[in-house]
């Protein structure tokens, strides 16, 4: 299916920049002695070689090579440009100028060979393939080695446990008959007056005993 063109400001500002340049280039070899087919061949060789060197820019990156003749065939056609603009007498041309128009072909011939069969400093990069990469393979790690586990500890035995010794029954402490019966005189009385009986403390403080002796009437009271 065939694609509309619309017009467009640049390249409509592109098409009348080159007609003009075309121009220019014509006129200044026609002054410089190249009639004919002659003159409008030198417009077609710097616009060429001015191409192929920004190409060579755009695809391999910049270079000297590619800078070098890039601005040679620019300066070529800037230079027609102003020469053309009334600043040289196109009825006498300078003799130098004839040597550089005469000259052109052979030097804008090395520059097409040189840009077209140089190895590129660098090659373009692919574009990126649609197809995603197979994943890789995962690794194999290898199984270790089996290790001799060690013989378990032996379980320590318990150490018998020892009887707890039987508690050794105190030793009877005499007691006299009077104290008892003192005794039993005071706690008959301790009752009479509270309704309970005595203690042991009481009664050791109301008779003024040691604690063993205390406890050894007790025992006779109760």
């Amino acid at each position: 299916m065939a694609r509309s063109i619309r017009p467009d400001a640049v390249l409509i500002q592109a098409v009348i920049a080159g007609a003009l340049s075309f121009a220019h280039l014509h006129d200044l070899a026609a002054a410089a002695g190249q009639t004919g087919w002659k003159a409008w061949a030198y417009p077609v060789s710097v616009d060429l070689l001015l191409v192929a060197a920004w190409r060579r820019l755009r695809t391999y990156g910049p270079s000297r090579l590619a800078w070098c003749w890039f601005l040679i065939a620019l300066a070529a056609s800037l230079g027609a440009n102003v020469a053309t603009a009334g600043l040289l007498d196109l009825n006498d041309v300078p003799a130098w100028l004839r040597i550089l128009v005469a000259a052109w072909p052979a030097l804008a011939f090395m520059g097409g060979t040189l840009l077209a069969h140089s190895p590129a400093g660098r090659s373009p990069v692919p574009a990126a393939s649609s197809v995603p990469a197979p994943d890789p393979a995962p690794e194999v790690q290898p199984e270790p080695a089996a290790v001799a586990e060690p013989d378990p500890a032996p379980e320590p035995v318990p150490a018998p446990e020892e009887t707890p010794a039987l508690p050794t029954p105190a030793p009877a402490v005499p007691v006299p008959a009077a104290l008892v019966d003192h005794a039993r005189k005071v706690a008959d009385d301790h009752h009479a007056r509270t309704g309970t009986r005595i203690d042991t403390d009481t009664l050791r403080a109301r008779l003024g005993v040691p604690p063993h002796l205390a406890d050894a009437i007790a025992a006779q009271l109760a």
